[in-house]
């Protein structure tokens, strides 16, 4: 059965910092694309990341770009998004995913999501 369990969220002042994580089982993690979805109040889900196996090269959404920073860790089945300079629209429910930007709608497998709110 396939799992994947986002922790790390919480509430962090504009220009504040947080690491998410994502914790997987039920699939070999080392072969499958992941990514990060994000899901800001009234709005609908927004592909904001991914990495891929292999040489794990990296992409981002250009909302984030250069703000957050994708990471795996194969051996421990865990994925991370280290987020900094946050600000106000980055206030989300923030969903690991399998798939990258262009297959992760149509696999249809992601986690529950963590709370991040930035506010002051």
């Amino acid at each position: 059965q396939v799992q994947l369990v986002e922790s790390g969220g919480g509430l962090v002042q504009p220009g504040g910092s947080l690491r998410l994580s994502c914790a997987a089982s039920g699939f070999t993690f080392s072969n499958v694309a992941l990514s990060w979805l994000r899901q800001g109040p009234g709005k609908g889900l927004e592909w904001i990341s991914e990495i891929l196996t292999g040489s794990g090269s990296t992409y981002y959404a250009d909302s984030v770009k250069g703000r957050f920073t994708i990471s795996r860790d194969d051996a421990k089945n865990t994925m991370y998004l280290q987020m900094s300079s946050l600000k106000p629209v980055d206030t989300a429910v923030y969903h690991c995913s399998h798939g990258s930007e262009a297959t992760w709608t149509r696999l249809g497998s992601w986690g529950q999501g963590t709370q991040v709110a930035v506010s002051s």
